[in-house]
């Protein structure tokens, strides 16, 4: 199929295909008269990439994937190459997590603080309300 026929099928752009092309991930043949041809596996290869960018991969991390489908395995995740990116990625997002929570936790005890301390401004006070001037009619 020709470069716009695989773009729409694989709902990106030409230029999207052609970069990736530029980088090696999405060979492509050419005609006589010099127009990209993609075989079947193409879409497979493009889908691959989509997916994982989905997940949050550089689309250099796609690179093992997509030489793991090319060199003829049923998935791109069933080469060692992947599966040691498959590693880093989740160690990667194991440690935003831990960070993650480390945050909340700072923001917790900040609010908690905080709620003390505007406590503490009005003992047996009532709330401070906030009332609308009266409306003219």
């Amino acid at each position: 199929m020709r470069i716009g026929e695989l773009a729409e099928h694989a709902g990106t752009t030409t230029r999207t295909l052609r970069y990736y092309e530029s980088l090696g991930l999405l060979p492509a043949a050419r005609t006589e008269n010099g127009y990209r041809r993609y075989d079947a596996d193409a879409l497979r290869l493009l889908r691959q990439i989509q997916t994982l960018q989905a997940f949050g991969f550089e689309l250099e991390e796609t690179r093992p994937f997509v030489e793991c489908l090319q060199a003829g395995h049923p998935a791109g995740d069933s080469c060692p190459a992947s599966l040691e990116v498959y590693r880093r990625k989740l160690a990667e997002l194991d440690d935003c997590v831990t960070r993650l929570v480390q945050v909340r936790d700072q923001v917790a005890a900040q609010l908690a603080l905080a709620e003390l301390e505007t406590a503490a401004k009005v003992p047996g006070g009532p709330e401070p309300r906030c009332e609308l001037a009266p409306h003219e009619s």
